[in-house]
């Protein structure tokens, strides 16, 4: 195996387990050697994760707004595997869009609390898991809506931003502890919450039109932007936000 994705012995903490991105990731991060901690409120999406990778691999109910939740996901992980080396904040939620005066106050709150608030209480507890192990890495899955405005998804884009700022502020505030912390801001993809803001009539085709690849990124390639990120050999890169996205940021 190619030491740059070469991850035997690490242990790692995926949320959003169930589909898209996190099931993706967990496969190929154990296909590598990983041990997994998963997490996800749908349990039987997990559980079927659980049992077609087999060993090495613990699956835990978890809602990420929940702080106790995020701590008993590494907990488990100390426990079960010794320390804890990467943690990938991936679990989301999607709403149907909307312009910004038609936001309610229940969409917005649960933006937060699921795309932000998670984020921050994952990190609360995976970093010094992190420190007490010599270091590791922390993955923040944003959006190609968090590095720029994002019609009729105001409070989608105002959490992803948000996950951008944690990201970086952690990034500078533990770098000296060797613990590199990054944020990855895809393009629309096939996921569940991809689809879920795909639902208007036209969207997709004027989204694609925009694109100058002409097309959205597959779940696989922005998980392969992932690994790349993750890897042991990549040990300098911190602070970052990583537009996977066909070039779209370029315009």
């Amino acid at each position: 195996m190619d030491p740059l994705l070469d991850f035997s012995g690490k242990v790692a903490i995926i949320t959003g387990v169930a589909s898209g991105f996190g099931k993706q990731l967990s496969t190929s991060l154990h296909q590598r050697g990983a041990k997994l901690v998963v997490g996800d409120i749908d349990e039987a999406g997990m559980a079927e994760l659980v049992e077609s990778l087999g060993d090495n691999i613990v699956g835990q109910r978890c809602d990420v707004s929940s702080e106790a939740d995020c701590a008993a996901l590494v907990k488990t992980a100390q426990e079960k595997f010794g320390r804890l080396d990467i943690a990938v904040n991936n679990a989301g939620v999607g709403d149907a869009m909307s312009l910004t005066h038609e936001t309610t106050e229940q969409v917005f709150d649960k933006q937060m609390a699921v795309n932000l608030k998670s984020v921050l209480m994952g990190m609360k507890y995976q970093i010094p898991a992190m420190i007490e192990g010599g270091g590791g890495a922390v993955l923040n899955v944003s959006s190609m809506a968090g590095l720029g405005g994002a019609p009729n998804m105001s409070a989608y884009a105002a959490a992803k931003h948000g996950v951008i700022g944690l990201s970086k502020t952690a990034a500078v505030e533990y770098a000296r502890k060797n613990v590199r912390v990054n944020a990855i801001c895809p393009f629309f993809s096939p996921t569940n919450i991809g689809a879920g803001f795909l639902k208007a009539e036209g969207t997709e085709e004027a989204l694609s039109r925009g694109c100058p690849m002409k097309r959205y990124g597959t779940i696989e390639e922005v998980v392969n932007a992932m690994l790349l990120i993750l890897s042991p050999g990549n040990s300098y890169m911190t602070g970052q936000a990583i537009a996977v996205d066909g070039a779209v940021s370029a315009i």
